[in-house]
């Protein structure tokens, strides 16, 4: 049985493989200054992430080393590839200090992914994730250096605090206890466990294609707002129901 887990596994660790072989890749394109191709391979490397885990369930071939495989491989995909796009797109200048400030959200990440692992229960697809999972924090921080940083969509006063405020915001979010919703897998069983989060995150993908990338920023910047304050209306009714 144990023998059969281990065959059956090897398709879906291959997939988290790829995961973390686009983030290098990704750590590449962006050392020569091509955000455009760096950024492609993050997305990417949010694909394998999410097939790894789809074919582990089909193939009933989840397991813990999967998962701790799944962190390793996203520390580097989703935590230290966007962070060194930051380095590179903007801090850079600042030598060692900025070196500090870009290192944030691979710093949160690790420290999000070691407390999910730590916490694991179970193989599931769970509703909540406690934290903004990284994937979703590198999608955050790429979408806004690449559609509005780099194209210079605001004024240069603007541009520098979003610059120091959104991956401060992001990593935050990533430590933080805030309850954020696991964005459904592309099965029936998703749509028929939330169907409107699944048509809404369609919708969102469907505006993303259309809009060249430019609504991925201001969708993830909603998706943290939403959870914020669902927090902060859940922290309100558990106080006013003990007092």
């Amino acid at each position: 049985m144990k023998k059969k887990l281990i065959t059956r596994s090897v398709v879906p660790n291959l997939l988290t493989l790829g995961n973390i072989f686009c983030g290098f890749t990704a750590i590449i394109y962006i050392s020569n200054g091509d955000f455009r191709v760096g950024t492609i391979y993050i997305i990417m490397a949010a694909v394998f992430d999410m097939l790894d885990g789809v074919v582990a369930r089909l193939l009933q071939a989840t397991s813990e080393i999967g998962a701790e495989l799944d962190s390793l491989c996203d520390a580097v995909s989703f935590g230290v590839a966007p962070s060194f796009m930051l380095y590179k797109a903007y801090f850079e200048q600042f030598g060692e200090i900025g070196i500090l400030f870009s290192s944030f959200p691979a710093l949160a990440g690790v420290l999000r992914l070691a407390r999910f692992n730590v916490q694991l229960t179970s193989f599931e697809d769970k509703l909540f994730f406690k934290g903004l999972p990284t994937p979703a924090g590198a999608l955050t921080i790429i979408s806004f250096v690449m559609f509005y940083l780099n194209e210079s969509f605001f004024d240069a006063n603007t541009t520098r605090i979003l610059i120091f405020t959104i991956p401060l915001i992001v990593s935050l979010a990533m430590v933080s206890t805030i309850r954020f919703d696991n964005l459904p897998r592309p099965s029936l069983k998703s749509f028929k466990a939330n169907p409107l989060m699944f048509i809404g995150v369609v919708l969102a993908i469907i505006v993303g294609i259309i809009t060249g990338g430019k609504s991925v920023f201001p969708t993830m910047l909603l998706y943290m707002v939403v959870a914020i304050i669902r927090n902060l209306f859940s922290k309100i009714s558990e106080i006013k129901n003990n007092s």
